[in-house]
């Protein structure tokens, strides 16, 4: 029988109370915070002398099952703010989160057995309709989140419907274990984060590069091809340009401080204020207003590997997938109200064809539209939500609305996929600005001879090159596709005698642009094979005495073992195969 999401929401967050009753009768003095569910099960925040660890974990769920044998049912009380607060004197965090409650707003307990919890609801009519249970984690939370406020223990853990549930759940945390970027990054030597240069600054090593340089010239060839231009801009830009683009306004504890810069000599000096860039789009704008655009010019498509920097706090960051410094795969289209509708549609099919690419076929849409504080004519709103909806429709895109969603200056698409593990990512996004041409006062004389307002559109579609490479590590287990691998081929000579032969072939390899190494290591054939299959090398080119001799390699893959000894020329074909799947 299919349990409806809301169902194990509620299941889960009975089970949070279940494991707090279970703290609260193992430990003494303790004070409880909030549990609600989370997307996979719950927490609970405790305020306890007693240090949690996981050696504690089975003392633990030994109580919670208990209590979910004894099929207590859950029983809501409304009552006063006076009788809560008798029921929770002495628990200051509970009396705070009581004050919280509007005036007016019904008061509600929930009791279970002999612990009584401040609580919504609603829940489990009794414990033994909770399923199984399993405590993951404890780690540190200050209280509302504010790090001036006291550090809580989060007790985490998992809830699904039957332990059969629960173990594949739990199979699939294992897996993402397996193929956290983080791990593998260093493993297969890909990228570092050094403290001593900046928490949230990646290093791209050789073989990481590699595949950064393979991306990206796959990125600016199919934006050539789709009429796209290049452009280049600086890393750092004057306070006047980020108060006139609302930046210092709306974003400035995104940004890092700024840098006073002596500007001048002798008497004439001044203190100028520059900022490192968080985004791109002012210095696009800037190229924009260097002349004048007739109707007959647009639209203009305009991108850039820009690396911008974000002041991303220490409890936010998360190895590649939320850095301080990133490279945004950023475009801005510049176009006329009659031409909106097409630019959308090209961009979402543009976007779509090269998440494909990358071997992402499980793509769902959000469209956000107008929400309540909105710059920007209703008409033009209106327009540019039927443009996005429009090319949705037309590409037949599976999408969901999300209506008053949208951004205050404009309406957006955003494309999210889901990767091996079915775990969702939301990478494109495409967003209209109202904003930013008003601002700067942005025009091109139309077909009447009159000057009018360009549409702008912000568009990302890999969203930041290095969360898009924690992504792909992830999804592809560290084992890249022939086209993305960092080491295509790597020759393997059998005896020393061989290592001529190898370096030939190599050179005619890398002739062909082909990324290929030789193990020329004095090593036994098999520790050389397990070494290249832990590296993830797609091709090995075993070579012998006899293969030297015949002038074939034994071509060994990564996926499907030993092919048979052919000619450099068969392997190529089969390698030119392998580039375009």
């Amino acid at each position: 029988m299919e349990v409806s999401v809301e169902a194990i929401e509620v299941m889960r967050h009975s089970a949070a109370h279940v494991m707090a009753a279970a703290v609260c009768k193992l430990y003494k003095n303790v004070k409880l915070d909030i549990g609600p569910s989370t997307e996979d099960g719950f927490y609970y925040d405790f305020d306890m002398e007693h240090r949690l660890a996981p050696e504690d974990f089975p003392k633990i769920e030994a109580e919670i099952q208990a209590i979910i044998k004894a099929g207590l049912p859950f029983e809501r009380q409304e009552v006063t703010r006076a009788e809560a607060a008798r029921v929770f004197a002495g628990q200051t965090y509970k009396l705070e989160r009581l004050a919280d409650i509007p005036e007016g707003e019904t008061v509600s307990l929930y009791t279970c057995g002999g612990f009584t919890d401040l609580c919504r609801g609603p829940h489990v009519a009794k414990t033994s309709d909770i399923g199984a249970v399993k405590l993951m984690a404890v780690a540190g939370s200050y209280y509302r989140g504010d790090e001036k406020n006291a550090m809580l223990q989060r007790l985490y853990g998992m809830a699904d419907v039957s332990q059969e549930a629960l173990d594949a759940a739990l199979a699939l945390i294992e897996e993402a274990k397996k193929r956290d970027h983080r791990k593998l990054g260093k493993e297969l030597e890909l990228f570092s984060i050094s403290e001593e240069v900046g928490p949230g600054l990646a290093h791209w090593h050789p073989k990481g590069a590699r595949i950064r340089v393979a991306i990206e010239d796959y990125w600016r060839r199919e934006h050539f091809r789709a009429g796209y231009e290049m452009v280049f801009t600086p890393h750092v830009g004057r306070a006047k340009l980020w108060e006139t683009s609302g930046h210092l306004g709306f974003y400035r504890e995104s940004m890092f401080p700024c840098m006073n810069v002596t500007e001048g000599e002798g008497t004439h000096t001044s203190v100028e204020q520059y900022y490192v860039k968080p985004m791109n789009c002012p210095f696009h704008i800037q190229i924009y207003k260097t002349r004048r655009y007739s109707y007959r010019d647009l639209p203009l498509r305009w991108a850039e590997m820009g690396t911008v920097y974000r002041y991303e706090k220490e409890g936010v960051r998360h190895g590649l997938l939320r850095v301080r410094g990133f490279t945004q795969d950023d475009a801005h289209i510049f176009c006329t109200p009659e031409q909106i509708e097409g630019e959308i549609r090209f961009t979402v099919n543009f976007a779509l064809r090269i998440l494909r690419r990358f071997g992402f076929n499980d793509i769902t849409a959000f469209l956000s539209t107008r929400p309540e504080k909105a710059v920007g004519l209703p008409e033009r709103w209106e327009q540019a939500t039927r443009s996005l909806e429009g090319a949705l429709k037309a590409e037949g895109i599976a999408y969901q609305v999300d209506e008053g969603g949208g951004a205050f200056y404009g309406p957006k698409i955003d494309l999210k996929i889901k990767d091996a593990l079915g775990r969702p990512w939301q990478l494109s996004t495409i967003q209209f600005d109202f904003n930013l041409p008003e601002r700067f006062d942005l025009s091109y004389i139309g077909e009447d001879g009159k000057e009018h307002q360009p549409y702008m559109v912000h568009r990302a579609l890999l969203g930041s090159l290095e969360r898009f490479f924690g992504i792909l590590i992830e999804h592809y287990a560290g084992a890249f596709p022939v086209w993305l691998a960092p080491e295509q081929v790597r020759v393997l000579p059998i005896t020393a005698g061989q290592i001529e032969y190898a370096k030939g072939i190599e050179a005619k390899l890398r002739a062909a642009d082909v990324r290929v190494e030789v193990d020329a290591d004095n090593e036994k054939l098999g520790a050389k094979i397990r070494k290249a299959q832990l590296e993830k090398v797609p091709y090995m080119l075993v070579v012998g005495g006899r293969d030297a001799a015949a002038g074939v390699v034994s071509v060994r893959s990564r996926e499907a073992g030993d092919q048979g000894a052919m000619t450099l020329d068969a392997f190529m074909d089969v390698l030119n195969a392998a580039l375009k799947a």
